[in-house]
C-alpha cells in the first residue's frame, strides 16, 4: 500500500507551512504536494508557544496561529490545504527513508514516494536523561517544543499559581518561560551554568541588563552550576531541585530548557552532515539533487560571512522555505540564498532584535538605565552584527541595513559616540563601493573625528592668506 506525490515535506513546522504557500503562489497543481507531520495538527507559528500561549488571560490558541500569519501573509488552516488540494498527513511518524529509492515509510507502514523531497524536520528539545539524569517523566516537569508541551506546561501552571517554579537554563526558553511563570503569579528561580543569561548572543552588559529587570520582576538567579538531582514525593511530583553547588530549591514545578539537537537520524549515511544539520547549497539542495532542508535542520552557506551555519530561529526557517521552493520550481530565475542572520525576543514589555554576527570587538551605546540601548560587533575593521533594545520600526530595519552593508569602521569611540545614529545614517543613502580584503564593502568609513583637522587647516589656510596679502601690499607699494 502506498501513495505518490511529486513533492513531499517531510516535518510540519514553520518550514513546511511557509513552504507550502510559496508551493501554491507558483502554481503547484492541486493533489502533487504532500506534507508529513509528527503532530496532529497543521503547522503554525512555533514562537507562539513561548509567548502568547503562555498568557494567563486571552491566550493565543489555534486557529490563530497558524501559518503563515508570522508574516502577515494568509492563515493556512486545514481548510485551506484542502482547498489547495494538498495532502496533509498528520499525527504520523515517519520511521525510515531511503533517498535513492526516493521512498519514505511511515510508522504504520504506508510507503509514500517522491519526486522531490523538502526535509522541514526541524529539532528536538534536549532531555536532562542526555545527560544522565533522570525526572523528565515527573508529571511537574516541563518542556516546551511542541503544541503538546505547551498545553501541558499551561496544566502545571494552572495548578501552581501562587507557587515556586525551577527554570533549567538561561537561553531562549528558559528567558521567556520565566517571564510567561512570572506573569501566572508564579516565583521563578533561573539556573543555569554560564555566568549570565543568553551567553550565546548577550554581552555581559547586555546580559545584565535584563537579569535586573527580571529581578525587579521577583526573578531570581543561581548562576554558574547545574542540576544534580530532584527530589520526587510519594506521587511521582518533583518538590525539590538539588544542585551540584549543593543548594537545595523546594519547588512546585520545573521547566527545563538546555537546548535542540536537529532532527537528522533518518538521513545519516544517506546525506551529508555538516555542523549537526544536513549540509545543503546555497539553494537549499543537498547531496542528493532531490532532496531539500530547511529551517534548524539545514547547514547553508551563509553568504555574507563567508562560512557555513545552521540557525535555530524562526526566521531562518521562514525564508529558507520559500528559497528553496523558489530553487525547486524555477532554478535558473533563483539566486543562492543570501540570508542575514536575524534573532529577537519578547518579554514582559521588553524587546529586542539582533542582526548578524556576534563577534568581534563590541561596541555597546545608548541609554542602559533607560529602554533604549544597543551594541555593534565589528571585526576585521566591519560592522558585523547589530543589537538593539526598545527601537522602532525604522530603527530595527535601519541596523538591519547596516548589517548587511558592513560598512568600515576604524574608530568604535566615535562608532559608540555616534551610536544609533550611526546605522541610520548608513541606512538612509546608497553608498559607494570600496575594496576591502577581497571583498566589496560600503565605501562610508567611520574614522576619527574630522572636527580637529579642519580647525588646524583653518588656522594654516588664514595664515597663509594673511601672509601673502602683507606680501602683495609691500609688492604693489614698490611697483
Amino acid at each position: 500500500m502506498g501513495r505518490a506525490f511529486v513533492y513531499v515535506i517531510v516535518g510540519g513546522g514553520v518550514a513546511a507551512g511557509y513552504a507550502a504557500l510559496e508551493f501554491t503562489k507558483r502554481g503547484v497543481p492541486p493533489g502533487e504536494l504532500c506534507i508529513i507531520s509528527e503532530e496532529p495538527v497543521a503547522p503554525y507559528e512555533r514562537p507562539a508557544l513561548s509567548k502568547g500561549y503562555l498568557l494567563p488571560e486571552a491566550p493565543a490558541r489555534l486557529p490563530s496561529f497558524h501559518t503563515c500569519v508570522g508574516a502577515n501573509e494568509e492563515r493556512l488552516t486545514p481548510k485551506w490545504y484542502n482547498e489547495h488540494g494538498i495532502e496533509l498527513v498528520l499525527g504520523t511518524r515517519v520511521k525510515s527513508a531511503d533517498v535513492r529509492r526516493k521512498t519514505l515509510v511511515t510508522a504504520t507502514g504506508e510507503t509514500i514516494s517522491y519526486k522531490i523531497l523538502i526535509i522541514a524536520t526541524g529539532a528536538r528539545a534536549l532531555k536532562l536523561e542526555e545527560f544522565g539524569l533522570s525526572g523528565s517523566d515527573a508529571e511537574n516537569v516541563c518542556y516546551l517544543r511542541d503544541l503538546a508541551d505547551a498545553n501541558r506546561l499551561v496544566n502545571v501552571m494552572k495548578s501552581c499559581s501562587g507557587g515556586n517554579a525551577v527554570v533549567i537554563g538561561g537561553g531562549y526558553i528558559g528567558m521567556e518561560c520565566a517571564a510567561s511563570l512570572v506573569i501566572n503569579k508564579i516565583n521563578v528561580t533561573m539556573v543555569f551554568p554560564e555566568a549570565h543569561c543568553m551567553a550565546r548572543l548577550f554581552t555581559p552588559k547586555i546580559a545584565s541588563y535584563y537579569e535586573e529587570y527580571y529581578k525587579s520582576k521577583g526573578v531570581k538567579f543561581v548562576k554558574g552550576t547545574v542540576l544534580s538531582s530532584f527530589d520526587v514525593d510519594s506521587n511521582g511530583k518533583v518538590v525539590a531541585v538539588n544542585l551540584r553547588d549543593g543548594n537545595r530549591l523546594p519547588t512546585d514545578m520545573v521547566v527545563v530548557g538546555i537546548g535542540i539537537r536537529p532532527n537528522t537520524s533518518l538521513f545519516e549515511g544517506q546525506l551529508t552532515l555538516e555542523k549537526g544539520g544536513i549540509k545543503v547549497t546555497g539553494r537549499l539542495q543537498s547531496s542528493n539533487s532531490s532532496v531539500y532542508a530547511v529551517g534548524d535542520v539545514a547547514a547553508f552557506p551563509l553568504k555574507l560571512l563567508g562560512e557555513t551555519r545552521r540557525l535555530e530561529h524562526v526566521d531562518s526557517a521562514r525564508k529558507s522555505a520559500k528559497h528553496a521552493v523558489a530553487a525547486i520550481m524555477e532554478p535558473d530565475k533563483t539566486d543562492k540564498f543570501d540570508y542575514l542572520p536575524f534573532f529577537y525576543s519578547r518579554v514582559f514589555t521588553l524587546s529586542w532584535q539582533f542582526y548578524g554576527d556576534n563577534v568581534g570587538e563590541v561596541v555597546h551605546y545608548g541609554n542602559f538605565s533607560g529602554t533604549t540601548f544597543g551594541a555593534y560587533w565589528v571585526n576585521k575593521g566591519r560592522l558585523v552584527g547589530s543589537f538593539l533594545e526598545g527601537g522602532t520600526k525604522e530603527e530595527y530595519e535601519a541596523i538591519a541595513k547596516a548589517t548587511r552593508l558592513q560598512p568600515v569602521v576604524e574608530d568604535l569611540a566615535e562608532l559608540e559616540t555616534q551610536g544609533l545614529g550611526f546605522a541610520l545614517a548608513v541606512s538612509q543613502k546608497p553608498l559607494p563601493s570600496t575594496p576591502v580584503d577581497g571583498k566589496t564593502v560600503p565605501g562610508l568609513v567611520l574614522g576619527k573625528s574630522l572636527y580637529p583637522l579642519h580647525a588646524t587647516a583653518g588656522v594654516i589656510l588664514a595664515a597663509s592668506i594673511a601672509a601673502f596679502a602683507y606680501w602683495y601690499g609691500r609688492r604693489r607699494r614698490r611697483w
